[in-house]
């Protein structure tokens, strides 16, 4: 072999060395509530590993069906009550089940606009009553809790006609846009919303916590790969930036 072949091959073969390892693909099917903390927690890992993580949003009963019908994923975000029976029915990995966290539903409003003080019964109450339209999830854990906190305060009659349930991927939304002017709806799920401000946590006498956990599907076409993302959503370094938007570590 010449000198410049040889060259060649060396140049040939240091080229192919360089070249970075294919990046894997991660299909993700979560829950709304965790819009947020996922598509951010899944931006940081696409960022650190060089992979691609394609997110589909759905309510939790939704996701559940989809999943039951044999829909193709990797790795799932559902409230627990959601995620067990999927572990359960086999479709989700027991070993791989985490807790990101849990987070209550707060109050949303405009940004820019007036701050109400939501942190008390009554001026939760007289928020609700002072508003022209509430939004709130048609379906999903948190919008039928709503529905029946509003009938615990003995205000039912008074909102059926300022009560707006929306889709689940569109009710913070709505918000910015005008078509309400409040949202009651898990916090996190306002985090990132242009236009639209927290106002806060509904009153602890009436709140409920809503719970995020995370598992490998039991078809994932790379289990390793998608392993390495539920420990990413649920690894320490994550918890500064889920306080961030309210969310609190929790420990079954």
């Amino acid at each position: 072999m010449n000198h410049s072949a040889a060259t060649a091959l060396l140049l040939s073969i240091c080229g192919f060395a360089a070249l970075p390892a294919q990046a894997g693909e991660i299909k993700v099917l979560s829950g709304n509530g965790g819009r947020a903390a996922v598509s951010e927690l899944s931006a940081r890992f696409e960022r650190e590993t060089g992979n691609t993580v394609t997110i589909d949003f759905a309510v939790n009963p939704t996701v559940r069906k989809r999943v039951e019908a044999g829909e193709q994923f990797d790795v799932a975000v559902l409230n627990p009550p959601t995620l067990d029976p999927l572990i359960k029915e086999g479709k989700i990995v027991a070993e791989s089940r985490g807790v990101i966290g849990r987070i209550g539903l707060g109050v949303g409003m405009k940004e820019g606009g007036p701050k109400p003080d939501v942190s008390t019964v009554e001026g939760f109450r007289k928020a609700l009553l002072g508003a022209k339209a509430v939004a709130y999830p048609e379906e999903g854990a948190s919008g039928i809790y709503f529905a029946s906190l509003v009938k615990r305060l003995g205000i039912e009659n008074e909102m059926k006609s300022k009560l707006k349930p929306m889709p689940g991927e569109y009710n913070v939304e709505v918000v910015a846009t005008g078509e309400a002017d409040m949202v009651v709806v898990v916090a996190s799920r306002m985090f990132g919303v242009k236009g639209v401000q927290m106002v806060g946590l509904i009153p602890n006498e009436l709140q409920t916590w809503i719970g995020f956990a995370t598992g490998v599907s039991a078809n994932a076409r790379d289990p390793e790969l998608a392993r390495k993302l539920t420990t990413y959503f649920v690894a320490p370094t994550s918890e500064p930036f889920l306080r961030e938007m309210g969310m609190q570590p929790f420990v079954e």
